[in-house]
């Protein structure tokens, strides 16, 4: 936690990243203080612009992939990956880097919000509040809106947690030993920020990508969707339809085309509907705040040859669970293609230096070259593959970075939590509004309307819709121990050898402390507290 702390002092001085688009374009500044900055909403949005990006970069590198979907089983790694192998058989170490991934890009982003909340506080008190000081407000209600995400993760990944309500208060002597306190407080506070949030966010955003009043509706029927607070999270999910069917038609609604939405970026970052929030990431700014997603998922085919000539691992890929109709994907369902590359899939954009009419996906070389690709489950995933550099139209860096957005709330999720919300844990609902929610998410996928609604059939939507969103685990981490135990079990997690034999693995889970990840071992060796029992944070 102390490191953290020496990051968070030196926050405000790191807002002079030069983008070219959007709100990524900070503003160039030397030291800027509350007496001499953030005067105007251009200076404020600078700032707040790079808790969409930097601050998650270890997070998503690897992290975001590993937690939500090896842990839930969407994806499979290479067995032996060290990289991926801990997060693939559930035997996951306070020491593995991944998970120190996630605690400190969580605990950055958290800090870094926290930091600008303080600050423009008192840039507001300097300025006298008012009308001219509406600007500072929104800042502070942007950066409360990423602190209760941040929040929101760190008690779904570790359960208890330290919460930190401002950081400059660590720098006391001894302060920074700080206890862990209970996940229902850490969740509690998470929606403290949110509510503060959506109390002072716009409606429509100010600029493409940012928060709404109502992305900070959609994650707090999130949170309490996790909590089995099925009231609120029904009420404030239907704030958000309820929009959406009325006067937000036009700026919040499903996007039609959902394979463009996730392999296109100009489709996914312009005026996207379906997108409340997103992660943003830029190209251009290369391991600094691109997006390296299909450094690590797509194939080689694909992204070596020039004009990219980066290189695509493949290093996850789709797991069989997925591609079986019987547990995945089912035979109509469109998001299968949308999302999944395999033998003969085509795409005529997809040109490069081995395909020059576009990219044919092939596995009959047996194996991976230039032109062919051979996985452990002769798949890929197609989410946020963007393809080859196409310059201006689809930028891709030479070593594979690209300005495709991480969705981490879609309005197809507040859809789904309303249905589920509706159910409220029940056996079943033929509830009108559950039913219209839910079937609209289904028929988008050119599935046929149901008339039922039962848990098990809202879960099965959630793991295809959302399939390598990073999100997957925990629907199945919400079940319970016993039920996420039984799902982890059925699952086929085994790989195909080169003559096409699968060898089998199911995962098993033995404890309930193996439903949340171990807090980093640096971190508890420079804060023994983090080892003694969880403490209220509310008294």
């Amino acid at each position: 936690m102390k490191r953290k702390i020496i990051f968070l002092l030196g926050a405000i001085a790191c807002f002079g990243i030069a983008c070219k688009k959007d709100f990524l374009n900070h503003p160039s500044t030397t030291a800027p203080t509350t007496d001499n900055y953030y005067n105007n909403a251009t200076q404020v949005d600078g700032a707040t612009g790079i808790l969409y990006n930097a601050v998650w970069g270890d997070w998503f590198d690897k992290a975001f992939t590993s937690v939500g979907d090896l842990l839930g089983g969407t994806v499979t790694g290479t067995q032996g990956n060290d990289q991926y192998n801990s997060f693939y058989n559930f035997n996951i170490q306070g020491t593995d880097g991944l998970v120190s991934s996630t605690w400190n890009s969580c605990y950055k982003a958290a800090g870094q919000a926290s930091v600008l909340i303080q600050t423009f506080k008192a840039k507001k008190e300097l300025l006298g509040g008012g009308d001219n000081t509406a600007f500072l407000d929104r800042g502070i209600a942007e950066a409360r809106f990423i602190r209760g995400f941040a929040y929101f993760y760190i008690g779904r990944a570790f359960g208890d947690a330290p919460i930190v309500d401002n950081p400059l208060d660590l720098t006391k002597p001894g302060a920074y030993l700080v206890p862990k306190y209970h996940q229902k407080d850490v969740l509690r506070f998470a929606l403290e920020d949110l509510q503060a949030a959506a109390d002072n966010l716009p409606e429509v955003a100010v600029q493409d990508g940012r928060v709404t009043k109502y992305a900070a509706y959609g994650m707090m029927a999130k949170i309490y969707l996790y909590l089995k607070d099925y009231t609120n999270a029904a009420a404030k999910a239907k704030l958000v339809i309820d929009y959406s069917n009325g006067p937000g038609k036009s700026v919040l609604d499903l996007n039609d085309d959902y394979n463009g939405m996730f392999t296109s970026s100009a489709i996914a970052n312009k005026k996207n509907k379906e997108n409340l929030f997103s992660l943003r990431w830029l190209s251009e700014m290369g391991w600094n705040g691109g997006n390296r997603f299909s450094i690590y998922a797509a194939p080689q085919p694909l992204v070596h040859p020039k004009p990219t000539g980066g290189n695509g691992y493949s290093a996850v890929v789709p797991s069989f669970d997925m591609l079986d109709p019987a547990t995945g994907y089912e035979t109509a369902d469109k998001r299968r293609g949308w999302s999944v590359m395999q033998q003969d899939f085509h795409k005529d954009l997809w040109k490069n230096e081995s395909f020059p009419n576009g990219f044919t996906y092939d596995t009959t070389g047996r194996a991976t070259d230039d032109h062919f690709i051979f996985t452990g489950t002769r798949s890929n995933i197609q989410k946020y593959i963007v393809g080859p550099n196409r310059g201006a139209d689809e930028p891709v860096t030479p070593d594979g970075h690209t300005s495709m957005p991480t969705y981490i709330l879609r309005y197809a999720d507040v859809l789904l939590i309303y249905a589920e919300a509706v159910l409220a844990g029940g056996g079943s609902t033929s509830d009108a509004g559950a039913l219209a929610a839910f079937n609209r998410v289904h028929n988008r996928a050119g599935l046929t309307s149901v008339t039922v609604l039962t848990n098990k059939l809202i879960l099965h939507e959630r793991k295809v819709e959302f399939a390598f969103e990073g999100d997957y685990w925990f629907d199945i981490q919400r079940q319970g121990f016993n039920d996420a135990k039984t799902i982890i079990a059925s699952q086929e997690r085994g790989t195909l050898n080169s003559n096409g034999q699968l060898t089998s693995f199911k995962a098993t889970l033995n404890s309930e402390a193996q439903l949340f990840l171990p807090i980093p071992q640096a971190e508890t060796v420079q804060d023994p507290k983090l080892l003694e029992p969880a403490v209220d944070y509310y008294k």
